[in-house]
């Protein structure tokens, strides 16, 4: 069983390639949000040269900050002004959309490409510009990163969250609540989960079926999978313990 959304095509032949019988069952979407008055917010603090570092968090949140604010600042004058303030990515795909805006990266966070390492990347780069009093733009992914923005204001900077896109249910929950009543009843072998919200839509769907001390039962007896640090840390803080976590941050990595 696997949750992934929009790679599901990807997952579902990767175990089949390994001979197990593929369940994929996404549990979200990523919706931009309507009237995003904070990204065009940011955007012209950022040509406005009112923020001293920006941080990524996620490629997919780049790519949206950049069509949202594009009928107000096009994507040139984002990359210019990006250009010309300090920049720190999480992990390599927001590193990779940086490198096709031709904007050059301060600082990135090492494997596995948590909030922790990239707390730790921006910890070093200290001497050459400290954090205290920093104006500090974070581009939340789905939902705000309290720990990492608890630990920048911890170190004296000034924080501005910039919201992209929120995560929901799909549209179709179907497929998902079948999904968890599979768990629930013992049908699943291996669930595999790909991303932190993951657990939490899980849990979600479970309780509106009201399912939940079924849920947690089949979970017990199946093999608990994880793709790094961030999922097994959502899954820890649900009282599961992944039986397997990826050594490289990869769904590929993950399902081999």
């Amino acid at each position: 069983m696997a949750f992934e959304s929009r790679r599901a095509n990807e997952a579902a032949t990767l175990i089949s390639t390994f001979e197990g019988r593929p369940l994929v069952a996404p549990a979200l979407r990523e919706v931009p949000l309507e009237s995003n008055s904070a990204a065009l917010d940011f955007a012209g603090a950022l040509v406005r040269d009112e923020f001293d570092i920006v941080v990524f968090l996620t490629g997919v949140g780049l790519r949206t900050l950049v069509d949202v604010v594009a009928p107000v600042h096009s994507r040139d004058a984002l990359s210019a002004a990006l250009a010309r303030t300090r920049v720190a990515a999480r992990g390599p795909k927001p590193l990779a959309v940086l490198r096709e805006l031709k904007v050059p990266v301060w600082a990135a966070a090492a494997e596995p490409n948590t909030w922790r390492e990239l707390v730790v990347a921006l910890d070093a780069k200290a001497a050459e510009y400290p954090l205290r009093g920093a104006r500090v733009a974070v581009q939340e992914y789905g939902e705000s990163n309290v720990e990492l923005e608890n630990e920048l204001r911890e170190r004296g900077a000034r924080v501005t969250s910039v919201p992209v896109y929120r995560w929901e249910l799909p549209e179709d929950p179907g497929p998902l609540m079948n999904a968890v009543t599979a768990i629930a009843y013992g049908a699943v072998d291996v669930v595999i989960f790909t991303a932190r919200v993951q657990v939490d839509h899980l849990w979600q769907i479970a309780s509106m079926l009201s399912i939940e001390p079924e849920v947690r039962r089949g979970l017990a007896r199946m093999v608990v999978a994880s793709i790094g640090p961030t999922t097994s840390e959502a899954l820890r803080h649900c009282d599961l313990a992944p039986d397997l976590e990826a050594s490289h941050p990869k769904m590929g990595v993950l399902i081999t």
